[in-house]
């Protein structure tokens, strides 16, 4: 990306002045930036998500100014932060990008025990890594699960893994998605019946806050409005609903979180090279 007093600023403006250009987009992390669960419709088990549409705006800008642009998707669900900053992240650099996204350690703050520290350290030497060679770099938070159930009691991990995001921001330039301050995703309908992934409407959210969190403009100024109430239905629809999710949803992912296995052990990145967006 070209700074706004660089010599060759005219080169690299998008439609609006002094908009910052991207031209190879790198995406690294979790179900969370594969997209889970917002469905490609064109293709069977793969999913479209926030870093998806955000490619599209990026690469939209580009074209603007003539410029090629080219994203790769290296997410895969299920990643652990040390999948991320390793492979992951060596794979993205090969690839000298001029922006990534890296969002990692959801999984890892899932586990019984998990070392917030370490996490921080280690995701604070790949954001090392990503600047020395140029690239910008977004990070993103946890979301806030004061509302949220079964996951409300992961809420002082969250809080702590959101403000060293912060920190680790603060100290070297970064760019920050912050899912914790987004008040639209607190409503269950921007969620999956997992009720653990975004669904459409929460990922189009998530993009427009990512446009914002780079500088640049969102699509709508209404992006992160709540939804408008919901009647509530009565109890015990409420109840029956809440046991189908258990035994569906929460039950085999807690099976898999015991076993120390992963729904993604056997997948590949959706997007693995550098290529235009359609």
């Amino acid at each position: 990306m070209t700074e706004p007093n660089d010599p060759h600023l005219d080169q690299h403006q998008g439609p609006h002045v002094g908009m910052p250009i991207w031209t190879r987009y790198v995406a690294l992390g979790d179900s969370f930036t594969e997209g889970m669960v917002d469905p490609d419709e064109s293709v069977p088990d793969r999913f479209v998500g926030w870093a998806d549409r955000l490619a599209r705006v990026l690469a939209a800008n580009a074209a603007a100014e003539k410029l090629p642009f080219g994203y790769a998707n290296l997410a895969v669900r299920g990643r652990k932060l040390d999948d991320v900053v390793g492979p992951q992240l060596e794979r993205a650099l090969a690839m000298d990008p001029d922006l990534v996204s890296i969002v990692g350690g959801g999984n890892d703050l899932l586990r019984p025990s998990v070392d917030l520290d370490g996490l921080a350290q280690r995701l604070e030497e790949a954001v090392v890594h990503l600047r020395a060679s140029g690239a910008d770099v977004l990070l993103a938070t946890p979301t806030d699960t004061r509302d949220a159930g079964l996951f409300k009691a992961l809420r002082g991990r969250h809080a702590i893994h959101t403000a060293n995001l912060f920190t680790i921001a603060q100290r070297h330039g970064c760019s920050v998605l912050n899912l914790w301050g987004m008040a639209s995703i607190r409503d269950w309908r921007m969620w999956g019946e997992d009720r653990i992934h975004l669904n459409t409407e929460g990922h189009t959210r998530v993009a427009q806050a990512a446009l914002v969190a780079l500088g640049l403009r969102p699509s709508t100024p209404d992006w992160d409005n709540p939804l408008p109430p919901m009647a509530r239905g009565a109890r015990a629809d409420e109840l029956r609903e809440h046991a189908e999710w258990v035994k569906v949803h929460a039950a085999p992912w807690v099976q898999r979180r015991v076993r120390g296995t992963s729904s993604g052990e056997a997948l590949q990145a959706k997007r693995p090279n550098l290529t235009p967006v359609d």
